[in-house]
Protein backbone atom coordinates (compact mmCIF):
# COMPACT_ATOMS: atom_id res chain seq x y z
CA UNK A 1 0.00 0.00 0.00
CA UNK A 2 2.95 2.22 0.97
CA UNK A 3 4.64 1.16 -2.78
CA UNK A 4 1.34 2.66 -4.28
CA UNK A 5 1.02 5.60 -2.61
CA UNK A 6 4.47 7.01 -3.58
CA UNK A 7 3.87 6.01 -7.32
CA UNK A 8 1.08 8.18 -7.41
CA UNK A 9 2.75 10.81 -5.63
CA UNK A 10 5.96 10.62 -8.10
CA UNK A 11 3.35 10.36 -11.04
CA UNK A 12 1.59 13.74 -10.07
CA UNK A 13 4.80 15.58 -8.91
CA UNK A 14 6.22 13.98 -12.22
CA UNK A 15 2.96 15.78 -14.54
CA UNK A 16 4.30 19.30 -13.33
CA UNK A 17 6.69 18.97 -16.44
CA UNK A 18 3.26 18.39 -18.89
CA UNK A 19 3.19 22.35 -18.33
CA UNK A 20 6.67 22.44 -20.24
CA UNK A 21 4.14 22.14 -23.77
CA UNK A 22 2.35 24.78 -23.03
CA UNK A 23 5.82 27.36 -22.00
CA UNK A 24 6.77 25.70 -25.70
CA UNK A 25 3.62 26.88 -26.78
CA UNK A 26 3.62 30.48 -25.60
CA UNK A 27 7.29 30.76 -27.24
CA UNK A 28 6.09 30.14 -29.99
CA UNK A 29 3.02 31.84 -29.86
CA UNK A 30 5.83 35.19 -28.79
CA UNK A 31 7.80 34.17 -32.08
CA UNK A 32 4.67 34.53 -34.15
CA UNK A 33 3.86 37.58 -31.95
CA UNK A 34 6.99 39.32 -32.78
CA UNK A 35 7.13 38.77 -36.90
CA UNK A 36 3.45 40.45 -36.72
CA UNK A 37 5.03 43.49 -34.43
CA UNK A 38 7.84 43.47 -37.30
CA UNK A 39 4.65 43.84 -40.25
CA UNK A 40 3.12 46.60 -37.68
CA UNK A 41 6.31 48.42 -37.54
CA UNK A 42 6.92 48.28 -41.01
CA UNK A 43 3.70 49.77 -41.69
CA UNK A 44 4.06 52.40 -39.48
CA UNK A 45 7.65 53.11 -41.32
CA UNK A 46 6.61 53.59 -44.54
CA UNK A 47 3.21 55.60 -43.45
CA UNK A 48 5.66 57.71 -40.75
CA UNK A 49 5.20 60.83 -43.68
CA UNK A 50 1.80 60.53 -44.48
CA UNK A 51 0.59 60.19 -40.89
CA UNK A 52 -1.05 62.91 -39.10
CA UNK A 53 -0.45 63.45 -35.57
CA UNK A 54 -3.31 61.33 -34.13
CA UNK A 55 -2.56 58.60 -36.80
CA UNK A 56 1.31 58.51 -35.67
CA UNK A 57 -0.08 58.54 -31.83
CA UNK A 58 -2.71 55.33 -32.58
CA UNK A 59 0.07 53.49 -34.76
CA UNK A 60 2.90 54.13 -31.84
CA UNK A 61 0.45 53.11 -28.81
CA UNK A 62 -0.39 49.78 -31.17
CA UNK A 63 3.25 49.21 -31.04
CA UNK A 64 3.42 49.83 -27.19
CA UNK A 65 0.55 47.86 -27.07
CA UNK A 66 1.75 44.77 -28.85
CA UNK A 67 5.12 45.42 -26.71
CA UNK A 68 3.48 45.54 -23.16
CA UNK A 69 1.66 42.04 -24.46
CA UNK A 70 5.14 40.23 -25.33
CA UNK A 71 6.58 40.97 -22.20
CA UNK A 72 3.67 39.53 -20.51
CA UNK A 73 3.39 36.58 -22.12
CA UNK A 74 7.39 36.31 -21.51
CA UNK A 75 6.91 37.30 -17.51
CA UNK A 76 4.04 34.23 -17.52
CA UNK A 77 6.21 31.77 -19.23
CA UNK A 78 9.29 32.57 -16.92
CA UNK A 79 7.57 33.00 -13.89
CA UNK A 80 5.04 30.13 -14.44
CA UNK A 81 7.76 27.27 -15.21
CA UNK A 82 10.09 29.05 -12.17
CA UNK A 83 7.36 28.49 -9.95
CA UNK A 84 5.84 25.21 -10.96
CA UNK A 85 8.11 23.08 -13.13
CA UNK A 86 11.77 23.65 -12.17
CA UNK A 87 14.07 26.49 -11.13
CA UNK A 88 16.60 28.30 -13.73
CA UNK A 89 19.65 27.21 -11.07
CA UNK A 90 20.81 24.87 -14.00
CA UNK A 91 21.49 26.82 -16.60
CA UNK A 92 23.24 30.34 -14.81
CA UNK A 93 20.07 32.52 -15.83
CA UNK A 94 19.11 35.81 -14.21
CA UNK A 95 15.78 35.87 -13.71
CA UNK A 96 15.85 38.68 -10.93
CA UNK A 97 14.62 40.89 -13.75
CA UNK A 98 11.16 39.95 -12.78
CA UNK A 99 11.66 40.29 -9.30
CA UNK A 100 9.87 38.12 -6.75
CA UNK A 101 8.76 35.48 -8.91
CA UNK A 102 5.79 33.66 -6.11
CA UNK A 103 2.18 33.05 -7.02
CA UNK A 104 1.02 35.34 -5.53
CA UNK A 105 2.91 38.34 -7.18
CA UNK A 106 2.85 36.57 -10.59
CA UNK A 107 -0.74 37.29 -9.99
CA UNK A 108 -0.37 41.14 -9.32
CA UNK A 109 2.08 41.53 -11.76
CA UNK A 110 0.13 39.50 -14.39
CA UNK A 111 -3.13 42.02 -13.25
CA UNK A 112 -1.25 45.09 -13.39
CA UNK A 113 0.19 44.19 -16.99
CA UNK A 114 -3.48 43.63 -18.04
CA UNK A 115 -4.38 47.41 -16.58
CA UNK A 116 -1.36 48.51 -17.95
CA UNK A 117 -2.67 46.77 -21.67
CA UNK A 118 -6.35 47.99 -21.09
CA UNK A 119 -5.47 51.51 -20.64
CA UNK A 120 -3.66 51.47 -23.82
CA UNK A 121 -6.53 50.00 -25.95
CA UNK A 122 -8.51 52.35 -24.21
CA UNK A 123 -6.75 55.50 -24.72
CA UNK A 124 -6.83 54.28 -28.05
CA UNK A 125 -10.34 53.86 -28.02
CA UNK A 126 -11.02 57.66 -26.70
CA UNK A 127 -8.52 58.94 -29.26
CA UNK A 128 -11.29 57.40 -31.85
CA UNK A 129 -14.45 58.06 -30.28
CA UNK A 130 -15.93 59.38 -33.02
CA UNK A 131 -16.62 55.56 -34.29
CA UNK A 132 -18.25 54.55 -31.32
CA UNK A 133 -21.27 55.46 -29.72
CA UNK A 134 -21.82 56.35 -26.00
CA UNK A 135 -23.10 52.32 -25.07
CA UNK A 136 -19.87 51.15 -26.07
CA UNK A 137 -17.75 53.72 -24.32
CA UNK A 138 -19.27 53.65 -21.45
CA UNK A 139 -19.05 49.42 -21.37
CA UNK A 140 -15.15 49.76 -22.88
CA UNK A 141 -14.88 52.31 -19.08
CA UNK A 142 -16.75 49.74 -17.23
CA UNK A 143 -14.88 46.80 -18.13
CA UNK A 144 -11.47 49.04 -17.59
CA UNK A 145 -12.42 49.66 -14.13
CA UNK A 146 -13.24 45.82 -13.46
CA UNK A 147 -10.06 45.21 -14.19
CA UNK A 148 -8.44 48.34 -12.44
CA UNK A 149 -10.20 47.17 -9.57
CA UNK A 150 -9.64 43.39 -9.68
CA UNK A 151 -5.75 44.40 -9.77
CA UNK A 152 -6.09 46.83 -6.63
CA UNK A 153 -7.76 43.98 -5.36
CA UNK A 154 -5.79 41.39 -5.75
CA UNK A 155 -2.96 43.86 -4.26
CA UNK A 156 -4.53 44.60 -1.28
CA UNK A 157 -4.78 40.88 -0.58
CA UNK A 158 -1.72 39.76 -1.65
CA UNK A 159 -0.20 42.56 0.80
CA UNK A 160 -3.16 40.92 3.63
CA UNK A 161 -1.99 37.59 2.66
CA UNK A 162 2.17 38.51 3.48
CA UNK A 163 1.19 40.09 6.49
CA UNK A 164 -0.28 36.94 8.28
CA UNK A 165 2.43 35.11 7.13
CA UNK A 166 5.05 37.57 8.58
CA UNK A 167 3.32 36.76 11.93
CA UNK A 168 1.81 40.48 12.00
CA UNK A 169 -1.62 39.53 11.81
CA UNK A 170 -4.14 41.40 9.32
CA UNK A 171 -5.53 44.66 9.96
CA UNK A 172 -8.80 45.63 8.43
Amino acid sequence: MKSLEILIERIILSSRWLLVAFYIGLVAALALYAFSFALKFIKVAQNVFSYDEADMILAMLGLIDAALVASLIVMVMISGYENFVSRFDNTNADVSFLGKLDAGSLKIKVASSIVAISSIHLLQIFLNANQYDNVKLMWYTLIHLTFVVSAVMLGFLERLMSKDKNGQGTKL
